[in-house]
Formats: C-alpha cells, sequence, structure tokens
C-alpha cells in the first residue's frame, strides 16, 4: 500500500457504537482553520457528544471538540465552533429524508486522514433501547468467557 493512500486514523466515536445501531455510513470532508487540522495531527480532539444537522441544504457537525493548537495564538478559533462538513447534495438529502421519516440521527463516527485530507465518516444511526445495551454486553461477556476457557 503506498504511504499517501494510507489511512491514519485519528478520533473514534466508541459511545456511538454503544448508544446506535449504525444503519449507513458515509465519507465526508470537514472544512477547517489551519490550526485546526495541525491541533487533529496531534490528535487533540473529541467525539463524544457531537452530531450533525442540516440547515439550507449544507450538513454541519455540532459538539466536534477540536482543542486549541499551542503555537497558534491568534489564528486559533472557537473548539467547539460549528463545522461545515463537505458532501454531495444527493448525499446530503438521502441522509435528511431519512432522519425526518424515521426519526433516525446523523453522528459522527470517527476522523481520520486520507492522502492527507481530514475526513469524517458520519454514520446514519437509530438510538437503542436500555435492554439493547443489556442484550450487547451479555453477548460480549459470554464471547469473552468462551475465548479465556479455550486459552486453558
Amino acid at each position: 500500500m503506498e504511504k499517501d493512500s494510507a489511512i491514519k486514523i485519528v478520533a473514534q466515536n466508541k459511545k456511538a457504537y454503544h448508544d446506535y445501531f449504525v444503519l449507513d455510513k458515509l465519507e465526508a470532508g470537514i472544512e477547517l482553520f489551519g490550526t485546526e487540522v495541525k491541533s487533529i495531527r496531534q490528535g487533540k480532539i473529541n467525539l463524544k457528544d457531537s452530531w450533525c444537522f442540516v440547515k439550507d441544504g449544507e450538513m454541519f457537525v455540532n459538539g466536534m471538540h477540536i482543542s486549541p493548537y499551542e503555537q497558534g495564538n491568534i489564528f486559533n478559533r472557537d473548539p467547539l465552533r460549528t463545522k461545515r462538513l463537505l458532501l454531495h447534495k444527493k448525499e446530503i438529502r438521502r441522509f435528511y429524508a431519512q432522519v425526518k421519516q424515521e426519526g433516525l440521527a446523523i453522528v459522527p463516527l470517527s476522523v481520520y486522514f486520507k492522502k492527507g485530507r481530514a475526513k469524517v465518516e458520519i454514520g446514519l444511526c437509530k438510538g437503542k433501547k436500555l435492554y439493547d445495551k443489556r442484550e450487547v454486553a451479555a453477548k460480549k461477556d459470554a464471547q469473552r468467557t468462551i475465548e479465556r476457557n479455550l486459552r486453558r
């Protein structure tokens, strides 16, 4: 694999997989400023409570925390500012229609660099109920027990 086409994952939203069923995924670019990109390269990003919304035919991500770059001085931006996602209109319309009809949510799943460009993987998600979370936890515990017994 070439070095240019390698994907370097910077941050993942593990809470999203715990709280939601991911029905569909999509790759999007992010509109960022220089100091934000440098901060992301250092891994200073948090996706925990972030979510996406559509306004005037454009998709935005809200709650994505990018820590200020130490050497950025006056060029640093607000860490929690709303960032625009770069998607085709057709993709935005498809996700927006499903959110409006079925009551789903659009959640950022991970941020990574692909060919030197920052990308975010967004997912069309359906919320899990408490019993769904318990069921998944029980399956993980059972699998873990089986693996431990096989090692002995």
